[in-house]
């Protein structure tokens, strides 16, 4: 692999980790068109976790948040008087302990269903991964209907304001779990799964980057015993340029989705996935 092909994965990673349009899904294709089909999956979850620093760096008030609410409740501290209602993950001491038992619950279902998963990722042919485009697709449209047609009653009722509930971490945590095959995008099979089971637009989005943080690292552990296969096949440099890529077109597409996330327009990319896994699955 060149430098050049580095950043071009990088840049990739960056843009389509956020984007609900499978960054894992759009690395497979690439790599098989600059055919790099040896590439060690580290590497691409080495973009992932450049990426994910772009996750931390754009949350760092809400992380730093959640952990102070954990380390007051493993200490057993008062909780500050200050409320910030608007903030549905950590705005109340209550609101941020339920956070971190959402975090917890999805991260553990996930890591149940990522644990099958990645013993067939390896053996998934690219056509399959451009079917997963279109899964996708149909997520995002079915649950912006969805989202929709319950945001009066989601906005009128008491519990929006009650954080993630257990069961929709579970929920959540099956969706991330699915986010894990090639071609699926995890973000937008968690924002899908989390507005599917009613939790406001924005929280669902603002938890489904930080999930990922755990999901990540885990799958990162995972795949260690390959780090020096990466050395080895791919080479330091293009690690190294394709990460800070990977990190600097990240943070611009988290900015990004954001914005789009909170106009309830995630449909719209819906209409790029579904020309992409056609055209992938009937020429590549």
């Amino acid at each position: 692999m060149t430098v050049i092909q580095g950043i071009l994965l990088g840049i990739l990673q960056g843009i389509a980790e956020f984007l609900p349009i499978s960054s894992s899904g759009h690395l497979a294709v690439v790599q098989k068109l600059f055919g790099l089909e040896e590439v060690p999956l580290l590497f691409d979850i080495m973009l992932h976790l450049a990426t994910l620093l772009a996750v931390v760096l754009y949350f760092r008030k809400k992380i730093w948040t959640l952990l102070c609410v954990f380390g007051r409740l493993i200490a057993r501290r008062p909780a500050p008087k200050a409320v910030n209602k608007d903030d549905l993950l950590c705005g109340t001491e209550a609101r941020g302990r339920m956070t971190i038992l959402a975090v917890i619950i999805t991260t553990v279902v996930t890591g149940a269903i990522g644990v099958f998963t990645s013993k067939l990722i390896p053996d998934m042919p690219v056509k399959v991964t451009c079917a997963g485009f279109i899964v996708t697709a149909i997520l995002l449209v079915f649950s912006s209907i969805i989202e929709r047609r319950n945001s009066s009653a989601v906005k009128n009722s008491a519990e929006k304001n009650d954080g993630i509930k257990w069961y929709q971490a579970i929920v959540i945590g099956v969706m991330q779990g699915i986010g894990t095959l090639p071609g699926i995008s995890r973000s937008g099979s968690t924002i899908a799964g989390s507005q599917l089971c009613g939790v406001n637009r924005a929280a669902a989005g603002e938890y489904s980057f930080i999930v990922s943080i755990p999901a990540i690292l885990g799958a990162f552990l995972l795949e260690l015993k390959d780090f020096a296969e990466v050395g080895s096949t791919v080479g330091a440099a293009p690690v190294i340029a394709g990460c800070a890529a990977a990190f600097a077109w990240g943070y611009i597409s988290l900015a990004v989705l954001m914005k789009i996330i909170r106009k309830g327009k995630l449909e719209w990319f819906a209409c790029y996935l579904i020309p992409a896994g056609i055209l992938g699955i009937l020429f590549l």
